[in-house]
């Protein structure tokens, strides 16, 4: 998939620098004249940078949901007590472990919030559902039976 999207990426770009050499000899060819070879080029110029520029937002997006993935299982690691010791740690945390499983749970529920209290989500706040059949809760939990 990485490979995929640095070779789309790359693509993208030689395209890019090649409309715009095109538009450069087309200037030149007309003597800094519009013409239609010069508009011609403008327009692929145009169409190329765009192409760019999705292709550069669709890397963004996959190195954003990769950084994200890492995150979260260096988290799970961490709160269940399963990730690597560094030397010289004798234990990961002071903090007993909790299951994976509760772990999404408590994301899940804090990432609909935050959605919630964005100003872009287009909802009011006070008067969302904080009950999202999406983020299933365990009534074992004390917290999650209030909700």
């Amino acid at each position: 998939m990485m490979d995929s999207m640095i070779n789309s990426l790359n693509s993208a770009y030689q395209d890019f620098i090649a409309a715009a050499a095109g538009v450069l000899e087309a200037k030149d060819n007309s003597s800094g004249l519009r013409t239609a070879t010069t508009d011609a080029a403008l327009e692929n110029f145009k169409q190329c940078w765009e192409l760019f520029r999705v292709a550069c937002d669709q890397v963004e997006e996959f190195v954003e949901s990769v950084k994200q993935r890492i995150g979260s299982e260096c988290l799970v690691d961490e709160a269940t007590g399963s990730g690597p010791l560094k030397p010289g740690q004798t234990t990961t945390t002071s903090l007993p472990p909790i299951s994976a499983v509760r772990l999404e749970q408590m994301s899940k529920a804090v990432r609909w919030l935050v959605i919630e209290l964005l100003p872009s989500s287009g909802t009011d706040a006070s008067t969302a559902s904080h009950s999202h059949s999406s983020v299933p809760f365990d009534a074992r939990f004390s917290e999650d039976a209030a909700h």
